[in-house]
């Protein structure tokens, strides 16, 4: 455990996310003030000192009457690191220059990281940024007028970015913006529709979902209240420029092809489809696939679907969870080409149990093999509510293994297939601290996965789990969270309705 005493409770979040990069292995404890009996691997103290007109300096206590507006010109800030012996081991400070709150945040993680970096003989991929938007920073600068060599120098200087991923986030970012270019941001949006069904849940897994044989007597009154959700939401934005449709969860697959017709239909006859420019299916599971469901999807004109093994290896395929073979894999991908789909995603996780840049390139070979459209690189990130999270100690033996040469081996691969990076986002807990990077072929990007994760236009989420954003003036973001379980959306339909129309007419 790592014991973090911290005077300023505003900036816990970052601070937090920032030595856990650091350590990833170790639980990261958050205190006001350092219990006696706190015995820990190391214990960090973060701590604000105010310049004092009397006798020299004063540190700020959580209880001072200090604003947070308070921590301005003069006030130092100061990181000390003590081993388990209480030896005083690393010590650095700086004075702030500033009394504007970002950059007073990013000064603090500067100097955070400078002394994690010193004491574990460690740089991150990523320096300090610990957000999931990497390119958000490139983008709003290039949106300002900057050049590529000064938004680098800006990334270098400011989060201490590596080289290769300074140059990936703005490479990434000059495509998103020829990708978006015509994409409506102001009353425009994009819809998602959630399907919290899974043929089984896998072992790293923490979205809203649950294993559909649980379920199958419940789906078509689950369906019975996205069409009541979707009949008002459509009336709610019916002034609005649809632009992408998303189908995902869980497992999208899972509904029978007369509840995937359903589906489909009723999307059709309530959302005006004249300026969309992409529709997705989260086909997923190769397991759920079958002739049927993919000609449903063919039927109702669906331009975008996912076949995703998440790993060639199966032996990490039956490890995790995922009740399908690498041989249904390729068995659903040729079926979906000979049915006529020309754009097909296929997702892969770096970082499974067992799995090393052996395992990894024998994925990629696999993969590129088939020649898919587009290829969706993620690190693994082990959430909470994740089984291998929850239940730990049975999993303690397992290896997770992600490092420099995985990723860039995963990356040549995909560029060899004539795919280039096109977006890319970052989550909490990810193995090696590096990113999940979505690669492609010209014209085989998912605008809805920019869209998203970019934070440019209104997202319209409907289903289980499913979490509106709107975006408002001054890049201000209001969201509305429908419940997870299952069963308290279908008996509280009405009240997400509401809770819709309180957030979009607020």
């Amino acid at each position: 455990m790592i014991i973090v005493e911290l005077d300023r409770q505003t900036f816990q979040y970052d601070v937090h996310s920032l030595v856990k990069a650091f350590y990833p292995a170790e639980d990261v404890k958050m205190v006001e003030e350092t219990p006696a009996d706190g015995v820990a691997l190391l214990r960090l103290v973060v701590s604000f000192v105010m310049p004092d007109a009397g006798n020299g300096d004063m540190e700020i206590r959580p209880d001072d009457p200090y604003s947070e507006e308070g921590l301005g010109i003069g006030t130092t800030v100061r990181v000390r690191i003590y081993e388990p012996t209480e030896e005083l081991k690393t010590e650095e400070s700086v004075i702030l220059q500033t009394d504007e709150r970002k950059e007073i945040k990013n000064e603090l993680k500067r100097l955070l990281y400078r002394v994690l970096s010193a004491h574990t003989n460690q740089q991150l991929p990523w320096g300090n940024l610990t957000g999931i938007r990497p390119t958000k920073i490139p983008m709003a600068l290039l949106e300002q007028g900057w050049k590529n060599p000064d938004i680098a120098s800006y990334m270098r200087n400011t989060y201490y970015t590596s080289n290769e991923k300074t140059a990936l986030a703005i490479a990434i970012a000059n495509r998103e913006r020829h990708l978006l270019k015509d994409i409506n941001y102001e009353n425009g949006y994009s819809l998602y529709v959630g399907i919290p069904f899974c043929p089984s849940i896998c072992l790293y897994c923490s979205f809203s979902s649950s294993p559909i044989g649980i379920w199958k007597d419940q789906v078509d009154a689950y369906l019975d209240a996205l069409c009541k959700e979707i009949d008002y939401a459509s009336e709610a934005f019916a002034d609005k420029e649809l632009n992408t449709v998303y189908i995902g969860g869980g497992t999208p697959t899972t509904l029978e092809p007369a509840q995937l017709d359903r589906l489909l239909t009723k999307l059709e006859e309530r959302f005006d489809y004249s300026r969309l420019r992409e529709f997705t299916v989260e086909a997923g599971r190769p397991d759920s696939i079958t002739a049927e469901k993919l000609q449903v999807l063919r039927d109702h004109g669906i331009s975008r679907i996912s076949v995703n093994p998440q790993t060639m290896n199966q032996k990490t395929l039956d490890l995790i969870g995922r009740k399908h073979t690498v041989e249904q894999t390729k068995e659903a991908f040729f079926l979906a080409r000979t049915l006529g789909f020309d754009n097909i995603n296929m997702d892969l996780i770096v970082g499974l149990p067992g799995e090393g840049q052996p395992e990894v390139e024998h994925t990629m070979r696999e993969i590129t093999a088939l020649d898919p459209d587009s290829i969706t690189v993620h690190s693994l990130a082990v959430k909470r509510a994740s089984r291998l999270r929850m239940f730990r100690d049975e999993y303690r033996e397992m290896t997770f293994t992600n490092n420099r040469m995985i990723m860039d081996m995963a990356a040549s691969y995909a560029m060899r297939a004539g795919q280039s990076p096109y977006y890319l986002y970052r989550q909490k807990n990810m193995a090696g601290n590096f990113e999940n990077v979505g690669y492609s072929k010209e014209g085989k990007a998912g605008i809805y996965n920019i869209l998203i994760m970019e934070e440019v236009q209104s997202i319209l989420a409907l289903g289980a789990g499913a979490s509106t954003k709107l975006v408002l003036a001054n890049d201000r973001i209001e969201r509305i969270e429908n419940v997870k379980d299952i069963r308290s959306y279908i008996d509280r339909i009405d009240e997400m309705i509401e809770r819709k129309r309180s957030g979009i007419h607020a």
